[in-house]
């Protein structure tokens, strides 16, 4: 495993924080390093049809070993970390073999992994793993999925084995829900892919949010507070009473669990004259997000009638679907992979995953794409962490599943 470690080590220190407000793609420019890092390691690894584009993405292909030519599948991972919390100077930290108690993260020993708050940590005594030392993000979400598919390429190029090819693919931004959006499907040329972005082992997500983004927009009217009677309109004002009238016993991330959807604000900013929120609006059913629209739209009304000088707007913005749908047109894809972690002695999962993937966009857009896990868990935080052993599973997987495909002939 250490191929797979120094790997995930050397992406993971790399800054590749995407910027959800910017108008470019790729969103920010540092993500550019690592793709031209991954591009110049498949070469290097003696990959096939090795390209990176303008807008960052990746794609190389590892040959088929099969005497009849068998369908080819993706690999799609996401180089970009999340904007909700920094990963400018990463600093991971190794911790071998796992003796199951609470992990303190040594740059600020106030943030602690807890066991109790993880109980995925009980699954993974002796294990080594991954974290920050709390001042940033790890980035597991998703350089494990890159580190993975990369070790997985190299792995099957000396294998001797029949396989089937195997296309890897790396976007940007998809932590902003622009991962696919310029990626070239006719270039990919895949019966199906996977995203490797799932937490864990043995799982496959054949299931995501559907999601959209709501902003708030609140204008007042300012002027010098000693002369404010009558006059002013504070915009900070009227932004906190309509987030104050958003549901919290349910609706939100810290009361819903399983199915259940959520509104989420994360994002404030401004001051008297204009302030703004942004939301993002969950559910696994699409249409429960119009009703969460409406719901916006009619604390919107009310406080429009309080506020009748105030310019208070609601906007939505369409984000990703459910690939429940879009996954019946390559029925094989799921059952692949099942049969390959069978093949190790792990046995499957079904899922759902409490997020989007590119491969809910993917999917959408007509090549279905499940995802698998790669051993990260505790995304977009100073506390997440990923299991090595947990991701040399995930190789592992891979590697059966291009033999598994390897047993289809195209036309089937």
């Amino acid at each position: 495993m250490n191929s797979l470690l120094e790997r995930f080590l050397r992406y993971v220190r790399i800054d590749t924080q995407s910027d959800e407000t910017s108008p470019t793609y790729p969103s920010t420019a540092k993500q550019l390093e690592l793709s031209r890092m991954l591009a110049e390691e498949c070469r290097s690894l003696g990959l096939v049809d090795v390209s990176i584009d303008e807008f960052g993405i990746v794609m190389a292909t590892v040959p088929g070993t099969t005497s009849q030519a068998s369908p080819m599948f993706a690999l799609v991972a996401h180089v970009d970390t999340s904007p909700e919390y920094s990963s400018t100077n990463v600093k991971p930290q190794v911790v071998t073999n796992y003796d199951g108690r609470d992990l303190v993260l040594p740059g600020d020993t106030s943030k602690v992994i807890r066991v109790a708050e993880n109980p995925e940590l009980t699954k993974c005594l002796g294990h080594t793993l991954i974290t920050t030392d709390g001042h940033t993000l790890l980035g597991g979400d998703d350089k494990a999925g890159v580190a993975v598919i990369m070790t997985a390429a190299e792995r099957l190029l000396n294998l001797d084995r029949t396989h089937s090819p195997m296309r890897l693919c790396f976007t940007c931004d998809e932590e902003i829900g622009r991962g696919v959006e310029k990626l070239d499907l006719e270039k990919l040329n895949a019966i199906c892919g996977y995203t490797l972005d799932g937490g864990g082992q043995g799982e496959i997500d054949g299931e995501t949010f559907s999601a959209d983004q709501a902003i708030i927009t609140v204008k007042g009217i300012n002027t010098h507070p000693s002369i404010g009677k009558g006059t002013m309109v504070n915009a900070i004002r009227i932004l906190s009473e309509f987030l104050s009238r958003l549901p919290t016993a349910c609706l939100s991330p810290e009361t819903t669990d399983g199915r259940q959807g959520f509104m989420h604000p994360y994002h404030v900013e401004g001051g008297v004259a204009e302030a703004s929120a942004r939301l993002i609006l969950r559910d696994f059913e699409t249409d429960a997000l119009g009703e969460q629209a409406r719901l916006l739209e009619a604390i919107a009304v009310t406080l429009r009638a309080e506020y009748p000088r105030a310019s208070i707007e609601v906007t939505t913005r369409h984000q990703y679907r459910n690939m429940r749908e879009g996954l019946v047109k390559e029925p094989r894809a799921i059952p692949k992979a099942e049969a390959a972690m069978r093949a190790i002695g792990i046995e499957p999962k079904r899922s759902i995953i409490r997020g989007g993937t590119d491969g809910s966009l993917l999917t959408a857009k007509g090549l279905p794409c499940p995802n698998l896990s790669t051993g990260q868990h505790n995304p977009h935080s100073p506390l997440e962490w990923a299991s090595l052993d947990e991701m040399e599973t995930a190789v592992r997987v891979l590697v059966e599943l291009a033999v598994e495909w390897g047993k289809e002939r195209t036309g089937r």
